[in-house]
């Protein structure tokens, strides 16, 4: 039999919670001193902030700027134990985990395990493409960007330059929208200054999306005032066209295009991030498990389901709630409210609004009484993404990066790194 899990055995009924993203720590956050032993599981020693992983990848922002240690959120808070581990199978019958650091018991469990890249399947695709739901997976695109650069600065045939410099984002929602837009400033501002041997116009940024307009999660004004801004910052916007396939140094697209190109950006879709042991559970469109107005798997007791992992069918989201940080934050506020009182109160969503960037001074909000876009939605973007980051220091270095961006049109953060343990490329 597995080992224990080294955490104490308390007369406290013991909460374990599984993931520390936006649901998961602020549930973690309600509980901790409310009369429950809390234990998170968690990959990473940290929390990440996803909205602006984009930022580091196109390196605007540095990791540790949109990142925070989960241990100091919780210093001088008693009952709350963390665990940095891959939780592997959940025993629903016996009531405990297992990790690959030992078994952990529970008395309820709060699965909040997120999404990861939905590459429907298709291995090439997800061999040859980048994804961008991680930070390790933002520093690595940040590094590939640059190395690309690099490789690009002494390549005298074109063709094969091509490959190095142009770009295919794959994917019209939020994601791709800012990532495309995040790349065409690279090329307009920051090329010209770094790379000046290099001709930035042989820079090519790829906008490939199925649908027929950017941002089908927002208003159908602000998917057209998102791709006239990429147009004017000469993104190539493709709607209407799937990608086929993907190898090392090209993209086909279903209208039998061919792009020659090294650096696939993926972001056109999620999927549910699913735990053994839950075979049984209600599984909707999105490998979401499906739960009840209170957060509760149906068919389970004790286990319960929170953010992008979970779908509640109600009569306005008859597929789910939005997988967007603020339904995550507010079922987790309202199970933390039944668990605290016992009050069973049914969930209810209060959209407060949708927005994306593109760029400097650009940006589309939506509102409830209107929708609107430019300069002043660039500034609201920026306002409500600062004070949404944990920690006063994150809030001021990224408030002070945005600020020094915004006045040089540069940044000092284009660093590529080494990780290994001789500080060598791998071979």
């Amino acid at each position: 039999m597995q080992t224990v899990v080294n955490i104490p055995e308390t007369d406290k009924q013991r909460i374990v919670i599984i993931g520390a993203g936006f649901a998961g720590l602020t549930l973690a956050k309600k509980l901790v001193d409310k009369g429950y032993q809390v234990v998170v599981f968690d990959r990473n020693n940290f929390h990440q902030f996803q909205p602006l992983l984009y930022q580091v990848a196109m390196s605007g922002l540095e990791p540790s700027s949109i990142s925070f240690p989960l241990r100091k959120i919780f210093q001088k808070k008693k009952d709350i134990h963390i665990r940095m581990a891959e939780v592997i199978e959940v025993k629903v019958a016996e009531k405990y985990l297992t990790t690959n650091i030992g078994r952990c018991n529970f008395d309820k469990l709060v699965i909040a395990t997120g999404a990861t890249t939905n590459f429907y399947g298709n291995e090439q695709i997800a061999k040859n493409t980048f994804s961008l739901k991680s930070t390790g997976e933002a520093m690595y695109l940040r590094n590939q960007v640059l190395r690309d650069y690099e490789t690009a600065l002494i390549t005298r045939d074109y063709e094969i330059r091509q490959k190095y410099l142009d770009t295919v984002v794959v994917g019209g929602g939020a994601t791709g929208v800012e990532l495309a837009g995040a790349i065409a400033e690279l090329k307009h501002f920051i090329l010209p200054k770094d790379y000046v041997e290099l001709d930035n116009k042989e820079v090519d940024v790829y906008l490939v999306h199925s649908g027929e307009r950017l941002l089908p999660g927002m208003s159908q004004k602000s998917g057209a005032a998102a791709e006239e801004f990429l147009l004017k910052m000469g993104v190539n916007v493709i709607k209407n066209t799937t990608v086929t396939d993907v190898t090392e140094d090209s993209v086909t697209l279903s209208d039998g295009r061919v792009i020659t190109t090294k650096k696939v950006i993926w972001a056109a879709g999620i999927t549910g991030n699913k735990l053994a042991g839950l075979e049984h559970a209600i599984l909707e469109r999105g490998n979401r498990y499906k739960v009840d107005p209170y957060h509760k798997l149906v068919g389970f007791e004790d286990i319960y389901a929170i953010g992008d992992i979970a779908s509640m069918s109600v009569p306005d989201y008859p597929e789910g709630h939005p997988q967007v940080a603020q339904t995550a934050l507010q079922q987790a506020h309202n199970l933390a409210s039944i668990l605290i009182s016992g009050k069973m109160k049914p969930f209810t969503y209060k959209d407060k609004g949708s927005m994306a960037t593109i760029g400097r001074n650009r940006a589309v909000v939506d509102f409830k009484l209107g929708h609107f876009h430019g300069f002043f939605a660039w500034i609201l973007w920026l306002v409500v993404h600062l004070m949404a980051l944990i920690g006063t220091r994150n809030k001021i270095f990224v408030f002070l990066n945005w600020v020094w961006n915004y006045i040089t049109y540069d940044q000092s953060l284009r660093l590529i790194l080494r990780a290994s343990k001789d500080g060598k490329w791998p071979s």
